[in-house]
């Protein structure tokens, strides 16, 4: 790996393993940014729909087509279910070395798990991106094993910030409550969109102009959220007018056993999860 003009990290080879909706996401914002000379990936359907027509992009379908030596890539990135993490990792133990570093996007799949089939001397980043990945508007947290170079958390900052924002935590077992809140999180906020829908469609809003004001609503109010230095509390109480429209149907949606308490169990549930799919 090396510095492009104006500090940026660029790294000679990047091997993608599994190229589904993250993964395509990820390698979109590789290549738009120039992240690395080449990108081998590995995908047993072969090129998705959308084709990546570059040069830089070779196809494999599997672990056998590919180099396998210590030292063939700077990163290789681990973008398959965590369902099947056991049987694809065992393949790619022969890459493990100082110059590579593993990034993991499975979730639950731990630091310590992952070494056990790569080896303990095996470089690994943990992390949690979420698939608004795929317009580069992601949230990811990531975690490090010991063996993570300076320079290699260097490149997975430079990897992940072509999908969107990163941060970094200390404590693995954080990254089973990410999981769950921004993970998870978008799935969350298409449901709300889901059900503004059928309740405005239940009001005999005709279903197009439905769909557009949940959507819209949805999406700006986010875009608002985002742009504001004021947190979520704040900006909901300014849009609340005192015995107003707003007012009342908080007062259904904040009752003790309705949203608040909806949505710490989905939160428990999802962190649950997570640390059941660890193995």
């Amino acid at each position: 790996m090396n510095l492009q003009d104006g500090g940026r990290v660029k790294a000679g080879t990047i091997v993608l393993i599994g190229c589904g909706q993250m993964g395509s996401a990820m390698l979109r914002g590789w290549l738009a940014r120039g992240a690395a000379d080449r990108f081998l990936v590995i995908e047993p359907a072969g090129p998705p729909p959308a084709v990546f027509d570059d040069p830089a992009v070779i196809w494999h379908r599997n672990a056998a087509e590919l180099p396998m030596d210590d030292g063939v890539a700077d990163a290789v990135v681990l973008a398959v279910k965590p369902q099947v993490m056991d049987d694809v990792l065992p393949p790619y133990r022969r890459l493990a070395g100082p110059r590579t570093m593993f990034l993991s996007i499975a979730a639950g799949k731990t630091i310590a798990g992952i070494a056990r089939h790569l080896g303990e001397a095996a470089a690994i980043v943990r992390c949690m991106p979420n698939t608004p990945a795929a317009i580069g508007q992601a949230i990811t947290v990531a975690c490090a094993n010991a063996r993570v170079s300076d320079a290699q958390r260097g490149l997975a900052d430079a990897l992940l910030a072509a999908i969107g924002e990163s941060a970094w935590v200390e404590d693995e077992g954080l990254l089973d409550a990410v999981t769950a809140v921004s993970g998870s999180g978008p799935a969350y906020v298409f449901l709300l969109a889901e059900l503004m829908e059928q309740a405005a469609i239940a009001q005999g809003i005709p279903a197009e102009l439905a769909r557009l004001l949940a959507r819209q609503t949805v999406s700006g109010s986010g875009a608002l959220l985002a742009a504001s230095a004021e947190d979520a509390a704040a900006l909901r109480i300014a849009v609340t007018s005192p015995g107003g429209t707003t007012e009342r149907a908080l007062e259904v949606l904040m009752a003790p056993d309705a949203w608040p308490s909806a949505m710490r169990q989905a939160i428990d549930a999802a962190t649950k999860r997570s640390r059941e799919l660890a193995g």
